[in-house]
C-alpha cells in the first residue's frame, strides 16, 4: 500500500466525524442560547405567561424552551441533510434562505399572542438565537 493512500482513507471519516460534531454542537448551542436568554429573563422578572386567542394561558418554562428549540434545531438539521442528499450543489444556499425565511415567519405568532413586552422580546431573541446558531454551524463550509 502506498504512503499516499492512507491519508485519503482516514480523511473521509474524519471529515464526516467533524461535520457531525460541528452540527451537534450547533444544535446544542441553539438550545443553550435559548435557555440562557430564558434564564436571564427569569432572573430579570419576565413573566413568560402567553395567551393565544381562544386558548388557555400557558407559562413558557425551561422544559418548553428545551423541547421547542431542540425540535426546531433537529428539523433544521434533517432538512439540510435532505437538501445535501438530493440537491447538493444548491443545498447550502437554499437551506440558509429557508432558515432566514422560517425565522422571519416565526415572529408572526409573537404578534398574535397576549404577553408582556419582556416576554415577547425574550422569545423573539430566542428565535434569532436559534437561527444564528444553526446558520453558523450546520451548513458545510465553502471550500
Amino acid at each position: 500500500m502506498s504512503a499516499t493512500a492512507e491519508p485519503a482513507v482516514t480523511t473521509a471519516p474524519a471529515r464526516v466525524t467533524s461535520s457531525l460534531r460541528r452540527r451537534a454542537l450547533g444544535v446544542a448551542a441553539a438550545v443553550l442560547a435559548c435557555l440562557a436568554i430564558w434564564g436571564i429573563g427569569e432572573v430579570g422578572g419576565v413573566d413568560y405567561t402567553v395567551e393565544s386567542p381562544g386558548q388557555p394561558a400557558m407559562v413558557i418554562g425551561a422544559g418548553e424552551i428545551i423541547g421547542i428549540s431542540l425540535g426546531v434545531a433537529l428539523l433544521g438539521w434533517v432538512s439540510l441533510a435532505l437538501l445535501e442528499r438530493f440537491a447538493p450543489r444548491v443545498a447550502r444556499l437554499v437551506w440558509i434562505s429557508l432558515a432566514v425565511l422560517v425565522t422571519l415567519l416565526s415572529f408572526g405568532p409573537l404578534f398574535g399572542v397576549e404577553a408582556t413586552a419582556g416576554a415577547k422580546v425574550a422569545l423573539g431573541a430566542m428565535h434569532v438565537a436559534v437561527a444564528v446558531a444553526l446558520i453558523a454551524a450546520l451548513p458545510a463550509r465553502r471550500r
